[in-house]
């Protein structure tokens, strides 16, 4: 049975991401989506909360599943048995980046492969960032993530709903 760790922030889950993982979901047997902790970045939701709301998003994919991880990913992947990293490219800028983190992943462990999918070009130019922002200033974020992230989102931020 072949597995692929799709990892991420993930703060929130777009559907960018949803993209990349249902994608992953064709050309794998199983996929575990690894929600990275990533203090240093500052995150909106929770790790608790971001890992729940990316249980949500990808409850209707059969093969999908989610788990939360503190470690570096390379040792999440031996730890859960996984031999294939799936990471989404958006623009030139995202490939220069993965570019490096799959070099240093390499270097840590070389049992790991990297796979790139490329995002539609309807998503690519969205980002979890780009999200919250909207969100922020009370834009309508409907057709950029699911209904449960919109709902978090909303009270993240104290709004009401845009859905009438």
């Amino acid at each position: 049975m072949k597995r692929a760790l799709v990892p991420g922030t993930f703060d929130p889950i777009t559907e960018g991401h949803l993209d990349i993982i249902r994608r992953a979901a064709q050309i794998f047997d199983e996929v575990v989506v690894g929600v990275a902790e990533s203090p240093n970045k500052g995150p909106l939701f929770s790790h608790e909360e971001r890992v729940e709301l990316a249980r949500q998003a990808t409850a209707d994919i059969k093969n999908v599943s989610v788990e939360p991880f503190t470690e570096l990913l390379v040792e999440f992947a031996q730890r859960i048995d996984v031999s294939v990293v799936v990471k989404g490219l958006r623009a030139i800028t995202d490939f220069e980046y993965e570019f490096q983190m799959t070099a240093l992943n390499y270097e840590l462990s070389n049992e790991i492969e990297t796979l790139f999918i490329m995002a539609p070009p309807k998503f690519m130019f969205l980002s979890s960032s780009i999200v919250r922002e909207i969100a922020r200033l009370g834009g309508d974020v409907s057709q950029f993530v699911s209904p449960c992230v919109e709902t978090a989102l909303e009270q993240k931020f104290g709004l009401n709903s845009a859905r009438g």
